[in-house]
């Protein structure tokens, strides 16, 4: 969660609360799958937690304009993950402070003490940020409190004792993402702590004690650590724990990214088992990507889908930002390296609408398939199978002459984005450039899903060991589809999928 001084604005929780809304499929730019508020700033997803048949998206909001201010908790849900319904907004700013980025848990033996009637509660933990204490320069102004929802995410009570963890002194000190410690009966807290990673146990949820930390001298440290995660996945029948910590700047591409860390956790220390610097998504935006609690075998992953470079300059209105589309996270081994793997989740497949497939498509030159791909909204899914021998692109573009490729760059053995002609790319001038991504498989055989909203692509290549993620701002929808390869290629088992919207 980023940082910005602003005069202190503490606002109280009976604003009025905008009711629930159907987007607009008119707005331009607006994202028709990937979840964006109706009105304002959004970043951080925040408290992501399936409970009873629901998922409920917490996100860093605020209100009253289009750029960053004092914090709230947006909130929205979902049955499938992919069709969310905004809610009414679930915390407000207080007197200790703005509500910064957090998570959420269900409660289900009531150890919080906060249920009623023997129901399984939800309780939100997050950073309370108060910029009075912040311009006294005490380095003690973010501290961790909680907040309990007794009807499903409806309504949130916040704690009368918060906050339940003080600040020791550090400067950044927030992101609480708190699990359950099965083997030792407690919850465990992933705090991050400027340049590292702090972990706190309790009973209850309340009472605190610190337990080691991570990173001082591992991962990359061009910016602040930021929005952790803690968990495992099963692999290969042995379980191996991920660590997830954003940072800001210092991404692979410039300005904000997210890193990962695999190894072992004790309840109390976290080790990794590599020293290399792994990244979850080689693209300009994602940020901010945390997973969500109590959904069984399943890790689910959603990010910020964009970067703290252009945030509060992208050309959106009368929102600002989206969420990336849900990913399933996994496990693969590549060399002698294992890595993290992301793919869209299968819910996405809701969406298909019409679409072609070709069992062997060979390119020399340039391909057109906008004819086939009868697409005038831009909404797909391509994937399809190639070897690594030789170049390729695939272009999206339109009559107003916007176009964006991604491709591969066989001689640098690398994956590529580049927004340089996508459109409006004036408001930062970092923006229209191109991004590069390795390619860490192995394998003779590439395989690519690129999946494309209004405003955004995500490249999820060789079974998603690279992913890229990119925004930008077309003068029209990008209905047009090429693939390009000037030594010549072959596609095999292409399948072109229209996405319908989900708004």
């Amino acid at each position: 969660m980023k940082k910005v001084l602003l005069p202190l604005i503490f606002l109280i929780a009976f604003q009025a609360v905008k009711p629930a809304f159907a987007q607009d499929m008119q707005e331009k730019y607006r994202p028709q799958f990937h979840f964006s508020p109706r009105s304002n700033w959004m970043n951080d997803p925040n408290g992501m937690v399936f409970h009873n048949g629901t998922y409920h998206l917490f996100f860093q909001y605020y209100p009253d304009d289009k750029v960053w201010g004092p914090m709230h908790w947006g909130h929205a849900t979902s049955k499938d993950l992919v069709s969310w319904k905004e809610q009414p907004i679930a915390l407000y700013p207080d007197s200790l402070g703005y509500i910064f980025s957090g998570s959420a848990v269900v409660d289900a033996a009531n150890t919080s003490g906060f249920g009623q009637d023997g129901k399984a509660l939800l309780v939100a933990i997050f950073t309370h940020h108060n910029p009075v204490l912040e311009k006294q320069k005490t380095g003690k102004h973010e501290y961790q409190s909680l907040a309990y929802s007794l009807d499903d995410g409806k309504t949130w009570t916040k704690y009368s004792g918060n906050p339940v963890l003080p600040n020791p002194g550090i400067t950044d000190f927030r992101d609480p993402k708190v699990s359950w410690y099965e083997p030792q009966k407690k919850w465990v807290m992933t705090l991050a702590t400027k340049d590292r990673i702090t972990f706190y146990s309790s009973p209850n949820l309340k009472d605190w004690t610190r337990e080691s930390e991570f990173g001082a001298n591992e991962g990359a440290h061009g910016g602040v650590w930021e929005c952790p995660d803690l968990f495992p996945i099963m692999h290969n029948g042995k379980q191996v724990w991920v660590l997830i910590v954003n940072i800001n700047p210092g991404g692979p591409n410039k300005g904000s990214a997210g890193q990962y860390f695999l190894g072992e956790f004790d309840g109390k220390t976290f080790k990794a088992n590599s020293a290399e610097t792994k990244w979850l998504d080689f693209g300009a935006d994602n940020y901010a990507a945390v997973t969500f609690a109590n959904t069984g075998n399943r890790r689910i992953l959603m990010g910020w889908m964009s970067n703290w470079q252009y945030a509060n300059q992208v050309p959106t209105h009368p929102w600002r930002s989206a969420n990336t589309v849900a990913r399933e996270l996994g496990l693969k081994t590549a060399g002698k390296e294992m890595y993290l793997t992301s793919v869209p989740v299968k819910e996405l497949d809701l969406l298909g609408s019409g679409g072609f497939s070709e069992k062997s498509l060979q390119v020399k030159g340039e391909t057109n398939l906008t004819a086939k791909a009868k697409n005038s909204t831009g909404l797909f899914r391509l994937d399809f199978d190639a070897n690594a021998t030789a170049d390729f692109s695939i272009v999206l573009s339109n009559k107003a002459g916007n176009e964006l490729t991604i491709g591969y760059d066989k001689a640098a053995n690398q994956y590529y984005t580049d927004r340089s002609k996508s459109g409006k790319v004036d408001f930062e001038k970092g923006f229209g450039v191109k991004h590069t991504a390795p390619r860490i498989s192995k394998d003779k055989n590439i395989s690519v899903t690129l999946v494309a909203d209004a405003a955004s692509i995500e490249l999820f290549a060789d079974g998603g060991l690279t992913a890229m993620t990119e925004i930008f701002f077309p003068d029209e929808p990008m209905s047009e589809l090429r693939v390009k390869s000037v030594s010549g290629t072959t596609l095999s088992n292409l399948k072109y999928s229209k996405l319908k919207s989900a708004l």
